[in-house]
């Protein structure tokens, strides 16, 4: 039975942090809330009266509006702070524009930031309650947490599936979230992509990780296939000869989709390179659930809102 008081935390900065149970504890959380998407009035007043501030150093398209979404659907006020007109181009620091929510009284400032790390600096400089919605290379645990949900909505379990992590890994904070929940709740998981695009020693991190650079050898018998978005944004440097060779040695197609399993599931954070890392006839076939994780990420991110909440009101689900 669900026991929300054993998740004693104020802030969610990575899955690295969280025990098994207490992922598991999320996951049943999102259950009752995603129920609520079939309603004709799609809202609890669960966080009634608390403010929620979105403050994004990056781009985001998904990750922002679902946030907004869960915090509206809880009955939360939401702010969103677009740093290219805010004060942080007249020089204003993370921690005073920080400061200057929690003067207004945030109680909850979902971040963004191109560092690794931001998150955690302001966990320790402000009294709201912080959650990493993306930090530089490090994590992104929400992402992580729907990309989860998914699976186990549509697999039933984690435990024994294998689980293929596919392309640009090195630049992911998607792919260490997914690692770190996906080996706390004892999935076999394997990573793919090219040698350079594999962070070096992983596997002293997760040594139960399986490495593999052969995209046909890692997906053969796959129950899931998690397919990365190559971030051209973030490499610093040619990591592989050029976009075709790429597409012809790690791009998912229809062909390739036939070695798995027939059933696998194919998921893909977004937004997609369509023609790179995947084909649009895997991307919009049956095996991608794609879209659910969309879905799914609004109902994951109730639950965090509502869990974190715990720490500072009575609310009741």
């Amino acid at each position: 039975m669900l026991n929300v008081k054993k998740f004693n935390h104020k802030h969610l900065l990575g899955l690295e942090y969280l025990s098994k149970e207490e992922i598991e504890i999320i996951l049943e959380t999102a259950k009752p809330f995603k129920k609520l998407f079939t309603r004709s009035i799609k809202k609890v007043p669960t966080l009634r009266g608390r403010s929620v501030a979105l403050l994004f150093y990056e781009p985001s398209t998904r990750t922002r509006t679902s946030f907004e979404l869960a915090a509206k659907r809880l009955s939360a006020d939401t702010v969103n702070i677009t740093v290219q007109t805010s004060s942080v181009q007249k020089g204003e620091s993370l921690i005073d524009t920080a400061k200057t929510l929690e003067a207004m009284k945030a109680d909850f400032i979902v971040i963004r930031h191109f560092y690794s790390g931001a998150p955690h600096i302001l966990a320790q400089n402000v009294s709201s309650s912080i959650i990493n919605a993306g930090d530089g290379f490090h994590e992104h645990p929400t992402q992580g947490l729907l990309d989860i949900f998914t699976i186990k909505e549509k697999k039933g379990k984690i435990k024994d599936l294998k689980v293929v992590i596919l392309g640009d890994i090195l630049h992911s904070r998607v792919a260490r979230s997914n690692l770190w929940g996906l080996t706390k709740l004892q999935a076999n998981v394997v990573l793919c992509g090219p040698p350079t695009l594999i962070p070096p020693e992983i596997e002293k991190i997760f040594p139960n990780v399986e490495i593999e650079y052969n995209l046909e050898k890692a997906i053969k018998n796959a129950d899931v296939i998690n397919i990365l978005r190559v971030q051209f944004e973030r490499q610093l440097e040619h990591l592989f000869p050029s976009v075709r060779e790429y597409s012809l040695l790690y791009g998912m197609n229809k062909e390739r989709l036939k070695i798995a399993k027939d059933d696998v599931l194919i998921l893909h954070p977004g937004p997609m390179n369509r023609g790179i890392e995947i084909t649009t006839d895997v991307a919009d076939s049956l095996n991608s659930v794609i879209n659910q994780q969309v879905t799914n990420g609004v109902a994951i991110r109730m639950a965090v809102l509502y869990l974190l909440s715990l720490n500072t009101t009575s609310t009741k689900l």
